[in-house]
């Protein structure tokens, strides 16, 4: 539909029917300024400080490319309002708030290509700057009781050539039997409030000094951790003096004291598998943090009833979110040295 038609069908409306529209096209004007404009307006108000150096001893300092510009007095350095953010290095940011709603949504990449006239590629990488964005935000510390597992994912190169192996068929299995370095492991943490986090480990079974990467930060004395009786998760809450209550499911021992029990993380993994198989086929290995990012953000935000305005919020946030995109391939180099055997 070319302009002439366009208008043409807007004239075809009644003049109560054009002013509805109106609105709505302000309504989606407002929702673009709102997205872009959030960290602009955070920096204004001296809420946020530097990316480069922390201070808050900034002032305006000219427009880049329609972004504001600021100059640092500290570190003599500038900054735009998108500098160290998932939007720093954006093209076509008026597509950004669209492109978030039909994130919410999890459509397809390919839909997201369709719908908004971009390269799949670009919407691929989009996706993985916004995930980025989410992994160091609402990192409190465990309160109470706190169930911790691991939980194994099959290792997955989907969207890579493989030159060393013929390529599984969708869903696929292992080679070996049980636990071994074909397979993720991912350490899931959740305390019986609102803390939860999801991280992965290493290839093949977990060992104390992945618990304590995971979650050594975040537990203190008052913690009471609740887990499987690896023999890890032992040695990490005698290392960290904590009260610790290992539940023998081997032993068809699922609840202690009618209150110590893992059974809140399980329902957790098992969300998080059938989320990863059936919105997605599956992911990569290389990515898999970055959709475990999503899923926790998901559950952060479940009961929110304007998930997108505090989903966008909260992935403005960390201001180191463009460095942490951009290792995202040695991350995953660093991973697969992570095996059983060291």
């Amino acid at each position: 539909m070319d302009k002439s038609q366009i208008k043409q069908a807007l004239m075809s409306l009644s003049i109560e029917e054009r002013k509805a529209l109106l609105a709505d096209i302000e309504k989606e004007t407002d929702k673009h300024t709102s997205v872009l404009g959030k960290r602009r307006e955070s920096l204004n108000n001296k809420i946020d400080s530097c990316p480069h150096c922390g201070s808050k001893k900034y002032h305006k300092h000219g427009i880049d490319k329609g972004s504001q510009r600021y100059y640092c007095n500290s570190c003599k350095r500038t900054f735009t309002e998108y500098t160290g953010t998932w939007l720093a290095g954006i093209h076509k940011k008026e597509l950004v708030a669209d492109y978030l709603k039909l994130m919410e949504q999890e459509l397809s990449l390919d839909k997201i290509k369709v719908s908004l006239g971009i390269n799949k590629k670009t919407a691929f990488d989009w996706r993985h700057k916004v995930l980025s964005s989410l992994e160091n935000i609402d990192r409190g510390n465990f309160k109470g009781i706190t169930e911790s597992d691991d939980t194994f994912f099959l290792q997955s190169s989907k969207g890579s050539k493989l030159y060393d192996r013929k390529p599984r068929k969708r869903g696929g299995s292992a080679n070996k039997r049980g636990i071994s370095n074909e397979q993720v492991a991912v350490i899931v943490t959740a305390d019986r409030d609102t803390e939860l986090d999801l991280t992965v480990a290493r290839l093949g079974r977990i060992k104390k000094v992945d618990i304590e990467k995971a979650i050594g930060q975040r537990i203190s004395q008052d913690t009471i951790l609740c887990s499987d009786s690896h023999v890890s998760y032992k040695g990490f809450a005698l290392d960290n003096e904590v009260e610790h209550h290992a539940v023998r499911a081997d032993l068809k021992q699922y609840v202690k004291q009618k209150v110590y029990h893992v059974q809140h993380v399980n329902s957790i993994d098992s969300r998080l598998k059938k989320w990863i198989e059936y919105q997605f086929g599956g992911v990569s290995t290389k990515y898999l943090q970055k959709y475990l990012n999503w899923f926790k953000i998901k559950e952060r935000l479940k009961h929110s009833k304007e998930f997108l305005k505090d989903f966008t919020n909260k992935s403005l946030e960390d201001i180191t979110t463009r460095n942490r995109y951009m290792m995202i391939n040695q991350d995953y180099q660093e991973l697969l040295k992570l095996t059983t055997q060291n």
